[in-house]
């Protein structure tokens, strides 16, 4: 039981460390993405210290990469998170489904224990005696479901926090490869643009010449 609730704390306590408002920390990155200023983008996404701030950080490592390529990176970059975030879980599930077991085998082992003692007292054993034998051996499963209910529940409501952080991971990848590939199509159309003010501001010489004649 208290192995259990140390689990939980510790998993509570890091779960609410490494939450973050993607969106918030999204918005103040737009900016910057957008001004190409990709290098104060980094240190914003390496200060953080959280999952979703390690997923951004390597998509702009390497934000010069084609579409196809960035959603790999922040794909892999989700992967590695998620042993951190699921650590313990496995420890709090097996004592749940465990401990109503263990406590079973303790009733079945002192009901046989109850049976043979009275086999054995050639019939001279009064019913309080067997009701007494039953008790104990039934306190087993009462202590057993007693330690694997609070872990089931333990358990339950950290996969559910887990899994809201890895949605978060997944958010954050998905925008954070949009934001870097409209930054791309802002340049190429900035440019292509300023291509065109060039050619169309310089003379035609050949049809000066060809009109003075």
């Amino acid at each position: 039981m208290g192995f259990s609730v140390a689990i939980f704390l510790e998993r509570l306590a890091y779960y609410h460390r490494v939450s973050m408002n993607i969106g918030e920390f999204l918005a103040g990155l737009a900016a910057l993405i957008r001004k190409r200023n990709y290098a104060e983008a980094l240190q914003e996404a390496l200060a953080t210290r959280v999952p979703a701030g390690r997923v951004i950080h390597a998509a702009l490592l390497r934000h010069h990469a084609p579409r196809e390529q960035l959603k790999e990176i922040v794909q892999e970059a989700g992967q590695l998170e998620v042993p951190r975030l699921e650590r313990y879980l496995g420890i709090l599930n097996a004592i749940a489904h465990v401990g109503p077991l263990i406590g079973l085998l303790g009733t079945v082992i002192g009901l046989l224990d109850s049976f043979t003692n009275l086999s054995s007292a050639n019939g001279i054993t009064t019913p309080a005696e067997v009701a007494r034998g039953v008790y104990q051996s039934l306190i087993t499963s009462a202590l057993g479901l007693v330690v694997a209910i609070p872990a089931y529940l333990c358990y339950a409501f950290l996969s559910a926090r887990s899994r809201s952080i890895m949605h978060d991971l997944e958010r954050a990848g998905v925008e954070i490869v949009n934001l870097i590939e409209d930054a791309k199509t802002t340049d190429n159309i900035v440019e292509f643009r300023q291509a065109t003010t060039e050619d169309s501001g310089t003379p035609n010489k050949g049809r000066s010449r060809t009109h003075r004649a």
